[in-house]
């Protein structure tokens, strides 16, 4: 029998990671089923549970669980214990074990993808809630000159900072007190949802800034625009999906698929 996977979520009918994991696991020969899985909202992990007794092999996690996944797991790698989130469960000899591969996603799509070396640089981070919390690690792993956080509330902005205090310069601000250019500025703020923007200065960007926002669609977001109207390169976060499935990939399968094809038949799609 084909190794069942699946993502969970609430709602999951618009997620890409079957059709994703399914490309990968024909460019890598694994036998896999990927499906989708609708949890209740009171009911994650009972969800879980059923998953392991049916003889899944593991699980991705999406909106609104990441939270839950990272408390019902039994272990769990530096980078999820990092973020305070899960969104890859293995489910191995009994035990749930916890990853967080978004960070890694983004940093993938940057690097690779994007062609732009995060080292050296100075990197700001726009946002304090969890999809900000699991890109610092991996960012900092890349040896980035300094990292920002800026948010609306300094104090959470803060905290975040003093968590990742270390070799490399973390600091934090309101959005209204940024100073100075940065090379590489993410938005990690839920705003694009609402085709909204973080209420950034025009003077962060720089020709040869690269910014990027985590959300994507068919067309630029608010803050995409905003951002090459200011000069800089801009990116959304389709590749950045794409490489996190691909890492979570690796964990469960031990071989990274290749994603460049992928990701322009994706975007062809949008």
């Amino acid at each position: 029998m084909s190794d069942r996977y699946c993502v969970i979520g609430h709602p999951v009918a618009h997620s890409k990671s079957p059709a994703i994991h399914a490309d990968f696991a024909r460019a890598t020969g694994q036998d896999v089923v990927y499906e989708r899985c609708l949890a209740p909202l009171d009911g994650f992990s009972d969800t879980v549970a059923g998953l392991v007794a049916a003889g899944y092999k593991g699980a991705n996690v999406t909106v609104p669980f990441k939270l839950e996944a990272e408390q019902l797991a039994d272990e769990l790698s530096p980078r999820a214990r990092a973020a305070g989130a899960v969104n890859t469960l293995s489910f191995v000899n009994g035990r749930i074990v916890g990853e967080n591969t978004d960070g890694a996603g983004l940093v993938g799509d940057i690097v690779r993808n994007a062609g732009f070396a995060i080292a050296g640089k100075r990197v700001l981070l726009l946002g304090a809630g969890g999809a900000a919390r699991g890109a610092i690690l991996p960012l900092l792993a890349e040896q980035p000159a300094s990292l920002t956080i800026a948010n609306r509330t300094l104090a959470t902005a803060e905290a975040l900072a003093a968590r990742f205090a270390g070799p490399a310069a973390v600091s934090a601000c309101r959005f209204d007190q940024l100073d100075g250019r940065f090379d590489l500025v993410v938005n990690a703020t839920s705003a694009s949802l609402s085709a909204d923007m973080p209420p950034i200065p025009a003077h962060i960007f720089a020709d040869g800034t690269l910014a990027l926002d985590m959300m994507y669609g068919s067309q630029p977001s608010p803050f995409m625009a905003f951002a090459q109207g200011c000069g800089a390169a801009t990116r959304d976060g389709l590749g950045m999906l794409v490489e996190q499935a691909a890492e979570a990939f690796a964990i469960w399968r031990g071989v990274r698929p290749a994603t460049t094809a992928l990701l322009a038949r994706l975007r062809s799609s949008l």
